[in-house]
């Protein structure tokens, strides 16, 4: 199963749709989300666009009731958590929140395969304990292009998407 993993979302509409529409073409299982949406409505077209299951953890700049609200509207498929989230995934021990700080303690302690933040907008990969921390960068575009990251589970392959280059048509 492939897992598609963003952040930093901040209400880009624009970015958000071209995303939609690579993983429409390249169909992915699940989306993990590390923050950043801004408000309930950003959350709510990526359900409506996306039939699968949505993990979502909130960030700094999030309108915590509207985002809220959002995920309660979509509670079937929405699973909101508040500050650090975590699934299995193809036998994948799977961490996500927002901040790099947890995230790289969530690796220290070698219960997850991989950690996924967001907030610096930078994509970032490295290995803690045999943990991949990764930042899939920003959705948004701000102040670095706008990208996203895909992980397959099967074979672990994490790779970062930049929305500037897909080919959407």
């Amino acid at each position: 199963m492939k897992i598609a993993i963003i952040s930093d979302t901040h209400d880009n509409l624009a970015t958000l749709d071209k995303f939609l529409a690579h993983i429409k073409k390249n169909p992915v299982g699940a989306i993990i989300h590390c923050g950043d949406i801004a408000e309930g409505e950003t959350l709510a077209r990526l359900a409506k666009n996306f039939p699968g299951p949505i993990l979502a953890v909130f960030g700094n700049m999030d309108y915590r009731q509207s985002v809220e609200a959002a995920a309660q509207k979509f509670s079937g498929q929405i699973q909101l958590f508040k500050d650090f989230g975590h699934t299995h995934i193809g036998g994948l021990r799977i961490g996500f929140c927002h901040f790099p700080e947890a995230a790289k303690r969530a690796c220290e302690n070698n219960r997850f395969d991989f950690v996924f933040y967001g907030h610096t907008h930078k994509p970032w990969l490295e290995t803690i304990n045999g943990c991949q921390l990764a930042n899939p960068g920003t959705l948004a575009g701000m102040f670095y292009q706008a990208t996203f990251a895909i992980l397959d589970a099967g074979t672990k392959k994490l790779e970062l998407k930049i929305v500037s280059r897909l080919a959407l048509s």
